[in-house]
């Protein structure tokens, strides 16, 4: 082999090594610019699934608030209603217990007159009755229970009108008596026997003026027994059974507040 020919294979094995030399560094750069586009793009994608899992995260708590935002509102309209209901209410007991203090004064006033009159008082159906120049004993037993339900000593009323029906069952008073002691016990927060009393009025004496203003009596009970419906039911038939009785404007008040509860 000649010195030209020497330095020729020696040039292309040099060559040759420096080819295979730059085609290694070519690939391993290509492998090491796949592992970082790889790895980038598995980043990216965490990143986007992140993402998109916080903007679900976002909705669900924003229709959260949304839902808890229209529940207060909700409970707001509620509340404002249940106040009127109750200012309502408030009232018409209110009214009920001034009416029945008239009613209280109204007796009063007739048996006044009955002691004032020599004969026994005329026909009228809302009269006791009651013979009158000499005060009987059951007359001053009745003003006595009355008197004492005037000054708002219901205990001390209650046992007056309950010593007087016990005392006198057949005096022309038993029905006011009957009222008086229903609306003691009312008054004592005893409902259920409040209800009992007025009811034995309307059994025994449904004639009497003192009715429609029992079956009143008998509604409130009710209502304060949390007995809607029965409430309901009585205020209906004090209604249509006593159009003109002078309680209907509150009964029908009271009813139409009634009518809102469920």
């Amino acid at each position: 082999m000649t010195k030209l020919q020497k330095k020729l294979f020696v040039g292309l094995s040099v060559f040759a090594l420096s080819a295979q030399a730059a085609l290694f560094d070519d690939t391993e750069a290509r492998k090491k610019i796949l592992d970082v586009e790889s790895r980038m793009q598995a980043s990216d994608e965490a990143q986007a699934a992140e993402i998109a899992d916080l903007k679900q995260r976002l909705q669900v708590q924003t229709q959260s608030m949304l839902d808890m935002q229209n529940e207060i509102e909700l409970l707001r309209n509620e509340i404002a209603q249940l106040r009127g209901n109750v200012e309502v209410m408030q009232h018409a007991l209110e009214t009920a217990d001034q009416r029945q203090k008239d009613l209280y004064t109204d007796t009063d006033s007739r048996i006044r007159a009955l002691e004032n009159n020599a004969s026994v008082v005329g026909t009228d159906p809302n009269e006791p009755g009651v013979p009158g120049t000499v005060e009987t004993e059951d007359i001053t037993a009745y003003k006595t229970a009355y008197a004492l339900s005037q000054d708002a000593k219901h205990q001390e009323a209650f046992e007056a009108f309950d010593s007087f029906i016990k005392t006198y069952p057949d005096s022309q008073l038993m029905p006011d008596a009957l009222y008086g002691l229903g609306y003691s016990q009312f008054a004592l927060k005893s409902y259920k026997s409040s209800i009992v009393s007025q009811q034995k009025l309307l059994d025994g004496y449904s004639d009497h003026s003192k009715v429609p203003y029992a079956l009143y009596s008998i509604a409130n009970s009710q209502i304060q027994l949390g007995q809607v419906k029965d409430a309901k039911a009585s205020l209906k038939k004090l209604i249509a059974d006593y159009p003109d009785a002078d309680v209907i404007p509150n009964a029908k008040r009271r009813l139409k507040v009634l009518e809102t509860i469920r």
